[in-house]
């Protein structure tokens, strides 16, 4: 019988020269004023082997902060212990604009970019992706622009995120710089990538995937939901976390590590982002990587999101 079994080491990400860990740490949480807190945070990825951070210029409004405060807020973690920025390959995002909503316009894409350079405080933004994709940006002048700040060393490899196969192919064609990863919204509830050609363009151009609201926009997570959420669930969800749970028990964990390593099975690569902002939790991310699967097993946690068997 196969068993799929995951390991815990860095891989390249994609065809760049970036090593990362398996899993990633969001930052769309990260929030406040209080830098101590926030370095916690960032150590407790770090211990719990994540050296893949993944933020955006857009993170802020959605916790009542201003446009750009999540990098703002780890461009103050970075000052007060610069050795940390060393430890990390750094993603952002950027062509969201608020009232816009999308601007990938050659200008504002360098706009952005500078702007998420001085708020984080760093030279250099490893990995930088198109957050959505912009309907009136024609990827040739869009692919020019990025290609340029490659070459002026503020950008080290490119991505996109949200991006139909199509629309990704459609940059890849014109940006010489190639584009490395994709990031979709993926989980055992929100599977579409399976389906619609995102996670088999990636396996044949070779690009690394980011996976996006992991644990199901919070529905998938081992705690109470989140303030405002309805506890009673639908069939879906309950199927699904009841295959999950089954899964996890068989080694000892919750239902978010079980979660985390049902994506990492795919043989895309894919990595989970991790949303959490409790270093507890944070911490027990790791315990992902002590799950196996047989097929069957896997396919079972499939078949409870789609509501019918396979054909």
């Amino acid at each position: 019988m196969d068993i799929i079994a995951l390991s815990p080491e860095r891989r390249a990400l994609g065809k760049s020269q970036l090593h990362v860990s398996p899993m990633a740490w969001g930052m769309w949480r990260f929030s406040g004023d209080d830098v101590t807190a926030a370095r916690q945070r960032v150590e407790a990825a770090l211990a719990a082997g994540i050296n893949f951070f993944d933020t955006a210029d857009i993170y802020g409004p959605d916790n009542d902060e201003p446009f750009g405060a999540s990098e703002l807020l780890l461009g103050k973690v970075f000052a007060e212990s610069p050795g940390l920025r060393e430890r990390i390959v750094l993603a952002s995002k950027g062509g969201i604009r608020m009232g816009v909503p999308y601007d990938s316009s050659p200008a504002y894409l360098r706009e952005a970019v500078e702007a998420s350079l001085t708020r984080l405080g760093v030279d250099r933004i490893d990995l930088w992706q198109i957050h959505r994709p912009d309907m009136l940006a024609h990827p040739a002048d869009v692919a020019a622009t990025l290609d340029a700040l490659v070459n002026e060393g503020k950008i080290g490899a490119i991505g996109v995120s949200n991006h139909t196969p199509a629309q990704t192919s459609a940059l890849a064609k014109h940006l010489k710089s190639g584009v490395v990863t994709t990031q979709p919204e993926f989980s055992p509830l929100a599977t579409a990538p399976l389906f619609d050609g995102t996670l088999d363009r990636a396996m044949k151009h070779g690009l690394g995937v980011l996976a996006w609201s992991p644990l199901g926009q919070g529905r998938l997570g081992d705690g109470d939901p989140r303030p405002g959420r309805k506890k009673d669930e639908d069939a879906r969800v309950v199927a699904v976390k009841a295959a999950l749970a089954a899964q996890g028990a068989n080694y000892g964990v919750g239902i978010a590590a079980a979660a985390y390593a049902w994506i990492m099975a795919h043989p895309a690569g894919i990595i989970p982002i991790v949303g959490t902002q409790n270093p507890g939790r944070i911490g027990e991310s790791a315990d992902a990587y002590k799950v196996k699967w047989t097929r069957a097993e896997w396919y079972a946690v499939l078949v409870a999101s789609l509501g019918e068997n396979l054909p």
